[in-house]
């Protein structure tokens, strides 16, 4: 990025920071990976992103941070590992058999 550009980072999501001011960019990699743990982590629970968000982490810029990530416990993680066609790494999550029998997973 050119330094006379100014980015938007609107789609940065307060409510994933309860515990410290949200920031007003993720222009390193600590804050990005940072970021991916607590929107997977809100994910996993349910709490779906923006589209924004999505838009912003499924762009190449933010592959380094997925990879560096490493959250092997969260299906949200491993859905952003294959976006950003990294080599897949092993789920170490919790198999819930009422969706691992499902006969419409295929289709999801």
């Amino acid at each position: 990025m050119c330094s006379g550009q100014i980015r938007d980072e609107h789609w940065i999501d307060g409510t994933l920071y309860p515990d410290t001011d949200p920031p007003q960019a993720l222009d390193n990699l600590g804050a990005r990976v940072d970021f991916l743990a607590r929107l997977c982590a809100a994910w996993d629970f349910g709490l779906l992103p923006d589209a924004d968000a999505i838009a912003e982490i499924r762009r190449p810029e933010w592959s380094e941070a997925v990879d560096v990530c490493r959250l092997l416990t969260s299906p949200a993680y491993h859905l952003l590992r294959r976006w950003h066609s990294l080599a897949p790494l092993p789920y170490l999550g919790q198999e819930l058999a009422y969706i691992r029998d499902d006969p419409s997973l295929a289709y999801v």
